[in-house]
């Protein structure tokens, strides 16, 4: 039998259309709009395709956008005098520098210099510290994304195991806290452990963030789990084009899993719908209103 597939394409416009109902109701109950500002330095083919679907997302959400393109020999204290201004700039609510940047540029000063309450990424270490604490946070988008789609299928996770593969800051890590306040035990796996196969094995809900295409395979999947997979990997395809493929094997994991993310259509649509909830809760937040319903 084959797996659910978990549509995060659907499931992403879903909450798209509950963000724009809450940016409707701030702007005519509160008269507040809120505002999002886009740094791309440099001209990464993958960032500027994924800055364009923020900007198409952020206008049909009724967000407005301020969008800020630096060439690639951009100094370090260029970017910081533009982060600054954005602070203290009260129509934007949200900042998201986004990565990689330039390699004469110190990434993590520039994400310090972020103030946490304009936070969207979740990547400032206050707002890491929050989430680790178990305290109320700006979180970053892709982990939120994955743990709704989880809850898509299990509207409980607690009591569930998890496993996640990877521990990288921007989704091994806060996914790893997301999946802890929801009750779930969960265990975190990386390069250094040992018999992975067999940790991925034991899992309920195995969550693959590792950035190596295809490396989870049928025998790693538990009959009848639910997987979530982050991985985006473009490989060789037919005819000499490149195609998208997760960390998962997809065709044959879905053999044995209960539920599956695609690639694409999986998390990626739902990482851009979480920077949106992320800017209205942010918009909120700062604005002192209370918190919207997303």
């Amino acid at each position: 039998m084959s797996a659910r597939i978990i549509d995060g394409k659907a499931i992403a416009a879903e909450l798209r259309i509950k963000v724009a109902g809450e940016v409707k109701r701030l702007t005519t109950q509160h008269g507040v709009t809120p505002g999002l500002a886009v740094v791309l330095a440099g001209n990464n083919p993958a960032s500027e395709s994924y800055v364009g679907s923020k900007a198409k997302a952020t206008k049909e959400a009724g967000i407005n956008s301020f969008d800020h393109r630096l060439p690639d020999s951009v100094g370090q204290a260029e970017l910081m005098a533009l982060v600054k201004k954005l602070n203290a700039d009260p129509a934007v609510h949200g900042i998201l520098v986004q990565l990689p940047l330039p390699k004469q540029i110190d990434a993590q000063q520039v994400l310090d210099a972020i103030d946490p309450a304009k936070d969207v990424d979740g990547f400032h270490p206050v707002n890491a510290g929050r989430l680790a604490s178990g305290l109320p946070a700006l979180v970053p988008c892709t982990p939120l994304g994955c743990i709704m789609l989880a809850k898509a299928v299990h509207p409980s996770l607690a009591g569930m195991e998890a496993v996640v593969i990877g521990r990288s800051n921007i989704v091994g890590k806060p996914v790893t806290q997301l999946l802890l306040a929801e009750n779930a035990t969960v265990t975190v796996t990386h390069s250094k452990t040992r018999d992975l196969p067999a940790v991925c094995r034991r899992a309920d809900l195995l969550v693959a963030a590792i950035g190596r295409p295809e490396m989870v395979r049928a025998g790693w999947i538990k009959p009848g789990a639910t997987v979530i997979d982050v991985g985006i990997n473009r490989v060789p395809g037919e005819n000499g084009k490149s195609k998208l493929v997760g960390d998962v094997a997809f065709a044959e994991c879905a053999e044995v899993a209960g539920a599956i993310t695609p690639v694409p259509g999986g998390v990626g649509p739902m990482t851009i719908a979480c920077l949106m909830v992320n800017t209205v809760r942010a918009t909120c937040a700062i604005s002192g209103l209370p918190a919207p319903a997303v």
